[in-house]
């Protein structure tokens, strides 16, 4: 079983907070665990995070879960896939997303006009950038052309791309045009049904490979399941009122995102995320992680290092 963490995972942290991530992932490689995966947020930065750790942690994969499209523009972000991928030794995935019409536009006052087209347009010129390290594009949401030329950073090849698309436009694009998606909040049933037939076709007909699923699956091995399920259903309301995400929590027959988050003992968190890749997901992403105390964090984390091993 292919699995990685999520962080920032939801501790606190009084320190450097750099710093203190980077430890994780130390602590992280040390458990067994494969791939860092880091958050896009307002207070530091996924991309920058992923090069660091991809440097100070030799073996370890990375990658952004996810960056918002809007504002970057394709140039930006290839330059920055490419330096964390050099950083990394080749071991960078790009997460990216198109997030949601209120939070895109309250927080950068930029227009979410035609999300299905730009993204469309946004993939077909960031794969060529990162192909090819050129791009003269001119469409209906966005204009790109490189004015000095290709470029290519030795060690640097091309990383995967993935979208967190949920909705069938979007995951059509995906299907088309990148390498795979991350899902979030998607459960066993909403994957197996949905999600991974609905890429797989449009990339089947798109003569590519087929995608990977990435599914970022909430879980915390704990004693405490009633006090970490209320924080879920707390924390996860917020998804309930975005369009894409009730109708991925719809198609899995619940009612509130926090339901979807696997809680309980060792056998019990690990059943759920096979259940996952028993569905299609082709590797997981565990989040949410630090939402108890720092000893489930471990606990759960141990349990990581146990199923990457192959020893569950």
């Amino acid at each position: 079983m292919s699995l990685g963490i999520a962080l920032p995972a939801g501790d606190d942290h009084p320190g450097n907070l750099v710093t203190e991530l980077l430890d994780q992932v130390q602590e992280a490689a040390a458990a067994g665990i494969g791939a860092v995966w880091f958050a896009q947020r307002q207070d530091v930065d996924a991309m920058t995070l992923a090069a660091l750790a991809g440097q100070a942690v030799p073996g370890i994969r990375t990658g952004t879960g996810v960056v918002p499209v809007y504002p970057r523009h394709p140039i930006t972000l290839a330059a920055q896939a490419r330096t964390a991928q050099a950083a990394s030794a080749g071991r960078f995935r790009l997460g990216l997303g198109l997030s949601s019409k209120s939070f895109v536009e309250e927080s950068f006052g930029v227009p979410f006009d035609r999300p299905i087209r730009h993204l469309r347009e946004y993939l077909t010129v960031l794969g060529g950038l990162l192909r090819e390290g050129a791009a003269d594009f001119a469409g209906e949401t966005l204009r790109a052309r490189t004015v000095f030329g290709p470029v290519s950073v030795a060690g640097a090849e091309a990383p995967p791309v993935l979208v967190a698309a949920m909705g069938p436009q979007a995951l059509r694009a995906t299907g088309e045009l990148a390498d795979g998606t991350v899902p979030f909040l998607a459960a066993p049933r909403a994957l197996a049904d949905y999600v991974v037939p609905t890429i797989g076709a449009a990339a089947q007909a798109a003569g590519r490979p087929a995608p990977r699923v990435v599914a970022m699956v909430p879980a915390l091995v704990t004693a405490d399941t009633d006090a970490v399920r209320r924080r879920a259903r707390e924390q996860f309301a917020f998804y309930e009122g975005i369009p894409s995400y009730r109708a991925i929590l719809d198609r899995a027959g619940v009612e509130r995102a926090g339901d979807v988050m696997a809680i309980g003992d060792e056998e019990t968190v690990a059943a759920e995320l096979r259940r996952h890749i028993e569905a299609g997901a082709t590797e997981l992403i565990v989040s949410q992680t630090g939402m108890g105390t720092a000893e489930d964090r471990r606990r759960t984390w141990r349990l990581l290092g146990e199923l990457s091993a192959g020893s569950r």
